[in-house]
């Protein structure tokens, strides 16, 4: 499927039986993530093919035009809300839709799929995973905030509504508050997904016990 984004590709074992789209944040790109696969702890007897797509260039109109790897355009912020593009936002569910099936075409069903993403790309996962037309495994957002709660509506919910979330946040976050990120796990209770909410003293990053606290959250939903 050549239409389908770049990305990295890595596997924690020769048959993989499960798959991990990991979506990067704000002008980062797919590579970002990719060392932290190790750190992960994972079962040996657990394979895993993690992919980390890198996302298209585009200007940000927040950032007064500059063109950078980004899921959707920001037009503004105040304070605390991000103004996002909705357009936008559905290219790239579309992208990510475009992916999960790219991996149930390689033997992977969508219910051994989780999709995981920091910032910008854990307002991706947290959209493409809750209307997703199929079950997956689960969905993991980190340090980031729902972009467009009105897509969260109807039946577009069905097939994810008791999907597990992981949902990790810092708590000296100074570019995505984690007030966002709070109410993303109060929007994400509401729709009844299962959700485990876990914040950590560092700010817009990952630090290692958040990342093994993944590690977990993969290993029981993908065994």
């Amino acid at each position: 499927m050549s239409d389908l984004l770049p990305y990295e590709e890595v596997s924690t074992g020769a048959k993989p039986t499960a798959s991990v789209i990991w979506l990067h944040g704000l002008g980062a790109d797919g590579s970002d993530f990719v060392p932290v696969v190790p750190e992960l702890g994972l079962p040996d007897d657990l394979a895993v093919r993690f992919i980390f797509p890198h996302a298209p260039h585009m200007p940000i109109t927040c950032n007064n035009g500059y063109v950078m790897r980004a899921w959707y355009d920001i037009v503004f912020f105040d304070q605390i809300n991000r103004h996002a593009d909705r357009a936008g936002v559905l290219a790239s569910v579309a992208q990510i839709r475009a992916l999960i099936a790219a991996e149930n075409a390689r033997g992977i069903p969508s219910s051994h799929i989780v999709l995981a993403g920091f910032s910008q790309g854990g307002a991706i996962a947290y959209t493409a995973g809750l209307t997703h037309p199929e079950p997956l495994a689960g969905i993991i957002a980190l340090s980031t905030y729902i972009p467009a709660p009105e897509l969260l509506e109807g039946d577009a919910l069905a097939a994810n509504h008791a999907t597990p979330v992981f949902a990790g946040h810092g708590t000296a976050d100074p570019v995505v508050p984690m007030l966002l990120g709070q109410q993303a796990m109060e929007t994400v209770q509401r729709l009844g997904n299962p959700l485990s909410w876990h914040t950590y003293p560092m700010p817009h990053s990952v630090c290692l016990p958040e990342i093994q606290h993944i590690g977990a959250f993969l290993a029981k939903q993908l065994a």
